[in-house]
Formats: C-alpha cells, structure tokens, sequence
C-alpha cells in the first residue's frame, strides 16, 4: 500500500514537471516571437531548472504530495495556495538573481527587466498549472464516480434540509465516498438570504412551506434532515411537513456525535425525534461532588433504567460500581459493556432478590455503599393486575428491605425510581410503587440518610414499551394494535430519564419526590402512526391500527402529581419538587403488615381491598376514566 502511494507521488511530481515545462514554453511565446522562443527557453534554461527544483522542494516541504487530492479538503488546498504564493516568490527572486549575475559577470548578455518580467509571468503560470493538475485529479475522481453510480442505477433522489454547516459537510463526505451516492436535487433553508444560492454546487429552492410542492416535482425519494442543532420543536414542525410528502426521512448526526463515534453518516429518523424536547443540559459539577468516588449500587441494574443509570454513574467516576439484578443475563450483558470501556474501573456484579432482607444485609455489610439508585421493580401494570402478590412482595416490601438496609449501614444518599402511574393510581402496579413513595418519605424522618424519590412517565425503548411492539407488529404486516384513541402519555427517552434522576441526586435533602418535566403528553395513536409513517408506510392504507380496548387497570391519561402536592422549581429547569405529604414510620410498618398478610394469603381480591387501604388515592380505572373522558 505504501509503495503505490510512493507510486502515486511520483506521477503527480512527473505533472508538475511538466505543468512547469509547459508554463515555460507559454512563456517564452509570450513574451517573445515564436521564432525566437527556443533560443530565448535555452538562454533561460539554467533558472528555470533552479524555478522548477524549488516549487518541487517546496510542495514536499508543505506536505503536497503526502495528500490524496481525489479527497482534497479547505486545508488541503489552503496549504497548496501557500506552497505556491512561496514558490512564486522565489522564482521571480531566481529569475532576478540569474539576470543580475549575467549582467556582472556578461554586460549585455541578458536584458534584466525582461528577465524579471519573465521570471513574474512564469511563477504565476507555474502556480496555476500546479494548481490545474490538482483540480484536474479531483474534478477527474468526482466525474468518475458520478459515472459509476449513474450506470449502477441505484442512486437516490435526495431533498436535504438545512444549507448550513453539516449539509456542507455530508455533501463533501458524499463526494469523497463511492459507497454514498445519492443523486441531490437541492436543499432547503427558512433563511431568505439563502435562497436561490448553491451550496456546494446544489441550490437551495425554497422553504419548510415549498418541501411537500418540491418533493412532487423533483420526485424525491428520500429526505435528510441536515439541522442537528435546531430546537427539537422545530425539528419536529419539519418532520410533521415531510411525513406528508411519503418520503423516507433520515437526520445527520450532531457534529459532537460524528467526533464521537468517528463517521459522519445519515440514520433513519426515530421517534426520539419526534418529542417535543430539547436536549438535556446536566451540571456535572453537581453530579461529580457527590458520585466520584463513592461506592455507588443500583438495583435492578440490569434492566432498562438500571443499566442506562449505571453507564451515566460510570462517566463520573465513582470509587466503585455495585450492578444488583435477580435477572443474571440483563446484569452480565451491562458488565461486559462497562468492562471493556472502563477496564481501570470495572463494576461488579451481585446476583440477589431485592425480597430477601438476610441477603441484602450481607451485601451493604460487605460493600458498604454510599449512594443507592432503587430502580429494582415490577413495571408491567396488566400482569401485576394478574398477579397482585408480587406487586406487593417485590415493590413493596423489597423497597422496604432495601431501604431498611440503606439506613442501617449509614448510606448518605437513598434514590427510588417512580412512575407517573403511583399518581392517583387506577392499577396495582401504580399503587405498589405509591406505596413505595410513602415508605421513602416516611424513612426520611427516622434515618440520618438522605431519602427521596424521582417520578416520571413512559420511557421509550424499555422493556414493554410501545414502540419496540408497535415495530414488530409493522414487521409482520399490521395491524398495529392501540388500546383506546383517546389514551395519552408522558414519554422521554431512557438517558434523558437517567440523566436526570442523577441531577435529582445532587439536589436530594431528603423526603423529596422529584418530579421531572416530562413535556406534553403524547396520543398513542399518534404515536403509531407516526412509527408507522417512520417505517416508510401509510397508515390506515398499507399499515391497518386496531383500538383493542383498555387492559386492566389502565388509564387514559396519566397524571404527573396529586393535588395536594403542588410543585416547586429547583435549580434545573426539568425538575421539579412535589412537596411532602405527611406519613409516619408507624403508620407505614402498620400498613406494610397488612400488605404482607394479603399477599401471603395469595387472594386477589383481599390484596386489591388492602391496597385501598394503604393508598388512599387508588381508584378503580372504570371511575377515573368515566370522569376524564367527561372533562375531555
């Protein structure tokens, strides 16, 4: 490989030779007859070899031939215009000297002010033949590649959106690179000035309002969205106009992104896109004070929450990383990610129930953690509807044992994951993790441990979310099944939920219950069929969606805070504090009891009763969703 590109360089030095040979004879007819040109390139030829030698010395020097001029950059040619400004001088410096010299040494040799002329047009076409060889080789690979992939058949009409940095940047990527071709009708820009303008060779039609009109002429197949740092309302405006046209849509990567992982590549649109959410902003000097260094646990820190909290601790350097999971695939899988990118600071991994006390006091006796992240939990509302003791056993009095255990050992910081679905809960699920909360409010008065919870809504791509359904059923050719049109939820993605429950640590006093912004609530017939739509489909016509009817226990709108609860701001604008409602140690062992005598009795009915008990706010979801859907 490297003696071809010695093999390459030599080629290139043989062009400017002869570029420069070329540019000599042109000037010797210039300024002289024709009939007079070989005598005057022979009177001339001793600087002009000197001319030669010196632009050839100073383009090695300036790394000229070490580039690959088939993939020239603005540096590139940037260090070629100043190799040649350079060479330029120094001819007409050479030239100068030669006439001088002759002119001491042979009086009426040589005409000195015509030599320095001649010595002034020669570096000019010297430089630009230099130049014109580089171009050439460029123009040449591009026109080539063109060629190629207009005989292969398979390029692809493209509309891209946004005429700035990073459309820059993807065009020039896409000229350099034979595997990307795409065949670019134009670009689309809101910014008037830029109308009408090219970019790189290609236009800018129009506006967001000219892209449905734009897409019917031109016939495009796909669009790319080239704005990675518009605002996510914005870009979702955008997308809403470009699902009209039937297009497939694709999106850049952030420039931060590309750095990251090391290409500039288009991929498809997702739904992350599609939240109406701007990028979280974290202060990592918060997180860093009371993380780096710490002996960190999460439980459940092999699931979906879990596993994204733990790779977003591991950025902040905790002494140690304790990952505890019942479920040892889930557990082992984030391990061995965590390992192989932080092999100075490998996490370990326990294997325990949350349910067993006995084991979970050996394992804060051993390790001694300083921060716990509760995120150990049953999250399915309509099986925990089927199987209401484990609810009980596992959210309930697991939360209990855990924290139980946080206290004994002198843990400074206790954080629980909640839901949404505790707020006035309408399903056992939602009611055990309401429980969940009163124990940790409750704890927070009897412990020297910082106790608090963190609520919020659906978190896209977790284990049962919608959408990794909604995509299966889109593989198998519909329907795509939604519970009831009307239903709405709170969505974020799982690292913004991470993110945040960690910001939520560093403002942690004690018996908070963090609340995050979780933006506007979603339709979840929207939302499919804007999957669907993602999926390069029409919805109702070539995907069906099918409303199968409420699960048990379910709602049709979530809700983010009880009334008596109210909110307060905290230094981050996404989080919020609902302010305590009072519950005692007391009275929450008293109801724990009770929970635990239902559970173990294995009734369904006599759990549901003792829940109602427990968690005052638990309603029945036929009253709840009767009045809502009333109000709406």
């Amino acid at each position: 490989m490297k003696d071809r590109h010695i093999l390459r360089n030599r080629y290139l030095c043989l062009f400017d030779i002869i570029g420069c040979l070329i540019a000599f004879f042109m000037t010797a007819v210039m300024v002289n007859p024709i009939s007079h040109t070989i005598r005057l390139m022979l009177c001339l030829l001793i600087p002009f070899i000197a001319t030669t030698a010196v632009f050839l010395v100073i383009e090695a020097v300036f790394g000229i031939y070490r580039s690959m001029w088939r993939y020239c950059s603005i540096s590139d040619a940037v260090k070629l215009a100043k190799a040649c400004l350079l060479g330029f001088a120094d001819c007409v410096l050479i030239f100068a000297g030669y006439a001088l010299w002759c002119e001491i040494g042979f009086p009426g040799t040589v005409n000195v002010p015509g030599c320095i002329k001649f010595g002034i047009l020669f570096g000019v076409l010297a430089a630009f033949a230099i130049i014109c060889i580089r171009a050439m080789v460029f123009l040449f690979y591009r026109y080539m590649r063109y060629k190629s992939g207009k005989h292969e058949g398979d390029a692809k009409r493209l509309l891209i959106i946004g005429a700035g940095y990073s459309a820059t940047l993807f065009i020039h990527d896409m000229i350099r690179n034979a595997n990307l071709y795409y065949d670019i009708v134009g670009l689309i820009d809101d910014d008037e000035s830029k109308k009408k303008c090219t970019i790189s060779g290609y236009r800018v039609l129009g506006n967001r309002d000219s892209i449905v009109r734009i897409c019917d002429a031109h016939r495009v197949d796909e669009i790319l969205m080239a704005m990675p740092s518009a605002k996510a309302s914005e870009r979702k405006e955008i997308i809403d106009i470009c699902n009209e046209t039937g297009c497939k849509i694709k999106t850049l990567p952030s420039v931060d992104q590309m750095i990251v992982n090391g290409k500039f590549r288009m991929r498809d649109i997702e739904i992350d896109d599609l939240l109406d959410r701007d990028e979280i902003k974290l202060n990592s000097d918060e997180i860093v004070e009371y993380i780096s260094g710490k002996t960190v646990m999460v439980t459940g820190g092999g699931g979906s929450i879990g596993s994204e909290l733990c790779r977003q601790i591991m950025r902040f350097d905790p002494g140690k990383l304790i990952i505890l999971d019942i479920y040892e695939n889930n557990a082992y899988d984030i391990q061995m990610e965590l390992n192989e990118k932080y092999p100075q600071n490998k996490p370990e991994v326990v294997i325990a129930s949350i349910r067993d006390v006995e084991r979970m006091e050996k394992i804060f006796e051993l390790y001694k953690p300083e921060i716990v992240f509760h995120a150990a939990a049953h999250k399915h509302v309509p099986l925990m509807e089927n199987s209401p003791a484990e609810a009980i056993k596992n959210n309930v009095v697991g939360t209990y044992n855990v924290a139980k255990c946080a206290d004994k050992f002198k843990c400074l910081k206790f954080v629980m994951i909640s839901t949404d679905k505790a707020v006035n809960p309408t399903n056992i699920m939602g009611a055990s993790k309401r429980m969940c909360e009163m124990i940790v409010q409750a704890m927070q008065k009897v412990s020297k441990t910082e106790f608090v919870s963190v609520r919020f809504g659906n978190v896209l791509g977790s284990n049962g979310s919608v959408v990794p359904l909604f995509k299966r059923q889109i593989a198998k050719g519909g329907p795509v099944t939604i519970t009831h049109k009307e239903i709405t939820r709170f969505f974020m993605t799982i690292p913004e939920a991470a993110q945040l429950v960690m910001q939520a640590g560093a403002y942690a006093k004690g018996g908070e219950i963090f609340v995050l912004d979780m933006g506007k609530p979603v339709k979840v017939y929207d939302l499919a069929k804007n999957i669907i739509r993602l999926a390069g489909y029409k919805p109702g016509t070539d995907i069906e969606i099918k409303e199968v009817g409420l699960r048990p226990g379910e709602k049709l709108y979530e809700e983010l805070m009880m009334k008596e609860e109210g909110l307060s701001s905290t230094k981050h604008s996404k989080i919020y504090i609902g302010h305590q409602v009072e519950v005692s140690i007391d009275e929450v062992e008293e109801k724990l009891k009770m929970l635990e005598d239902a559970a173990d009795s294995q009734d369904n009915e006599k759990i549901r009763e003792a829940l109602h008990m427990a968690v005052p706010t638990f309603n029945e979801p036929e009253k709840v969703n009767n009045l809502a859907a009333a109000v709406n």
